[in-house]
């Protein structure tokens, strides 16, 4: 192609529910360019973006890939988006990338869940939006009904650029709006045909309404408009693509991703109205010598910035850092400033992606997309820049994992295997923790969905050949006292030589509610030494650690030593650590023993004809509602609920509100267990 530079370039996101065709439309903008030489199926497991084991298997995409191809003399750089939820910061990362998005949304007469929120989320951000209705040619499939649907759901932003051809039911073709010319929709491409003439009226109607809308976005063509009653076929394009930008218009067109037909037509409009990173709003980053917030477009002129949008890792293969250069250029044997982690990196192989192929070029110019390998220090989300130039652009922002899971090794002596292959891919999914439990000392793993939990057990095993087994996670009970009891300990031992010999009077009693065990020395007249009041602290630290109900750590205790006894030859640390041990475990018994449980505060946010079926599930979970507010158009609830009764909400909330639901969350407080609880916790854990 010619010379490449940002103008003649197009980062493209494909976004949508999952299952509506955005792998197979990207195999066919791929095939049309001349990228690949043959059309590959998702059912043959043979697409260039679906090529990991795990996608293959489950027929879904689960992480986002990237290609390229040319189509009249633009680069169009593909990132197809898994669109199951739990692969939610695949989205993130890839529209960090872009600077427009083709929603696929199968032709099936309505707005699936992933299309509404891929929808909201552009308009929120003012990301340029395009809709392809894809599956034209299936069984029951309904162009205009799905049309209809999403004008029903946006209204006016709904641009039809195309009057389709109906014929047995079908969408045959299309008359384009603007120009007034027909086509029919052949494999591979399109073909001129004569307007058919039951439809000549609805064009004239649809063009007069993308007139109006066209005027709608400049003075200039307002008032032409509205001297003349008309504008030029070029001020409408160049209307629709004003309004394309700034989130007020949003284009339709339909076709076949498996059958080739009406893609053509998509990759024309890419080129025409779809912005170039030249063209896109300037995105902001942080001067580091001025620490001012800047705006940054894209400039080739400027020194080097870039920002790293994803990171695969393979043990053969090693990291891969995927980025988009904002400015300059980035080219082999540069050496670069990680402004993120202060580090500085030096640039060796750089690639453009097909999927899981590398193809090696010389550099990135500023717009592009590309990956670099080998960078010790760098991750998702770094920014990567000239040392003459040193800025930071904000980090992605990931969602917070929801979903906590147990895990352990199947085999004994590979824990250390399976853990270093989980934090490994821990740096490809920044939704995705491992760590260990302090409280419980369990491993667990936190995500977005069990889904995706699993499949980075699969990863695991598959590509650093450790199996792990996943488990519900043990909740981290605790007990304490709520009365008040003394007892004395009697620690007496004879072996023939010196002895052993301690006495120690105790009381105990609520400490402060703040988790801390309290020790109180009130000895009076040495009735236990000096030297001996901290092996009976000791003692008593090491008792609290098993509670005597069903073994969980007590806390909020206050200890305090009173009186004991000693003897001059035979007392010694390790008779008073004993002593102060059977102290506490003759009077924790009598002193109200109670178990307490994690509470959590959560933060809900629902569509409001979901919240009465929410609302009646949290009062079955025992959480405690303390509002609700509308943001948004949202429902955002707060409320408190034992961990106990929340341990998969991530899963039950997505079935409840078919995905449309999330929430955050946070550990508070703890709480005694009702009685009935508590005595089942005791049951299974005695």
């Amino acid at each position: 192609m010619k010379t490449l530079n940002a103008e003649n370039i197009r980062n493209v996101a494909l976004i949508g529910h999952s299952g509506e065709g955005k792998t197979s439309l990207a195999e066919a903008i791929l095939f049309n360019g001349g990228a690949i030489d043959r059309l590959g199926k998702t059912t043959d497991k043979n697409t260039v973006m679906d090529f990991d084991a795990e996608e293959t298997a489950r027929g879904i995409s689960i992480s986002l890939a990237v290609a390229n191809c040319e189509w009249q003399g633009v680069k169009i750089n593909l990132v197809d988006v898994p669109g199951f939820f739990d692969f939610e910061g695949e989205f993130e990362s890839a529209m960090r990338a872009v600077a427009s998005a083709i929603l696929v949304a199968d032709a099936n007469g309505q707005v699936s869940v992933g299309a509404e929120k891929a929808i909201d989320y552009c308009l929120k951000n003012h990301i340029p939006l395009m809709i392809f209705i894809n599956g034209i040619d299936k069984e029951n499939s309904n162009y205009v009904k799905t049309v209809e649907a999403f004008r029903a759901k946006y209204g006016k932003k709904i641009a039809t650029m195309h009057e389709p051809i109906i014929r047995d039911g079908k969408m045959q073709g299309y008359v384009s709006v603007i120009s007034g010319k027909a086509y029919e929709f052949r494999v591979g491409g399109r073909e001129e045909v004569k307007v058919p003439d039951n439809i000549k009226d609805e064009v004239a109607m649809l063009k007069e309404g993308l007139t109006e809308a066209a005027a709608e976005t400049s003075e200039e063509y307002l008032n032409k408009y509205l001297e003349t009653g008309w504008l030029s076929n070029d001020e409408i394009i160049a209307g629709v693509k004003k309004g394309l930008f700034n989130g007020d218009t949003i284009p339709v067109l339909g076709g076949s991703a498996t059958q080739n037909l009406g893609v053509i037509n998509l990759m024309f409009e890419i080129t025409a109205i779809l912005p170039s990173p030249v063209e896109r709003k300037p995105v902001f980053a942080t001067d580091l010598n001025s620490n001012e917030l800047i705006e940054i477009n894209c400039e080739e002129s400027k020194p080097f910035s870039a920002q790293v949008f994803k990171t695969t890792v393979d043990p053969f293969v090693g990291k891969l850092n995927m980025i988009r250069v904002f400015t300059g250029k980035l080219k082999s044997g540069m050496t670069v400033y990680n402004s993120t982690t202060g580090e500085k990196e030096k640039i060796g192989a750089i690639y453009i992606l097909k999927g899981k192929k590398q193809e090696q070029v010389d550099e990135l110019v500023a717009g592009d997309i590309g990956a670099v390998n080998k960078l010790n220090c760098t991750n998702t989300g770094d920014t990567l820049c000239d040392e003459s130039f040193k800025i930071k652009f904000s980090e992605i922002s990931f969602p917070k994992p929801v979903l906590t899971l147990a895990i352990s090794s199947n085999k004994t002596g590979e824990e250390d295997k399976l853990f270093q292959g989980l934090n490994r891919l821990a740096e490809e999914d920044k939704t995705f923790k491992v760590e260990k439990n302090k409280s419980t000392g369990e491993m667990v793993i936190r995500g977005m969905g069990d889904t995706q939990l699993d499949v980075l057990c699969k990863k695991v095993k598959a590509k650093f050949g450790a199996e792990a087994t996943l488990t519900e996670p043990k909740i981290a009970y605790k007990e304490t006292i709520l009365g008040k009891a003394e007892a004395e300990g009697k620690h007496k031992k004879q072996t023939g030589g010196a002895g052993q010999f301690g006495v120690v009077n105790i009381r105990f009693e609520s400490g402060a509610n703040d988790g801390e065990f309290e020790f109180v020395d009130e000895v009076v007249g040495g009735a236990v030494p000096k030297q001996f009041i901290p092996a009976v602290e000791k003692g008593l630290r090491e008792a609290v650690q098993k509670g005597v109900l069903a073994g969980f750590p007590v806390v909020n205790i206050k200890c305090t030593l009173f009186d004991g006894k000693y003897h001059p030859v035979d007392s010694k640390e390790v008779a008073f650590i004993s002593a102060a041990k059977l102290a506490y475990e003759e009077a924790v018994k009598n002193a109200k023993p109670a178990i307490l449980e994690p509470i959590y505060s959560y933060t809900i946010t629902v569509p409001d004809n979901y919240t009465g079926d929410i609302l009646g599930d949290l009062n079955k979970r025992r959480g405690r509602i303390l509002g609700m507010e509308m943001i948004d158009g949202l429902q955002v609830i707060s409320v408190e609920a034992p961990l106990a009764e929340m341990l998969k909400y991530a899963i039950d909330l997505r079935s409840m509100t078919q995905g449309r639901g999330k929430f955050t969350c946070e550990e508070i407080r703890y709480e005694e267990v009702p009685f009935d609880k508590a005595e089942k916790i005791i049951a299974e854990n005695k």
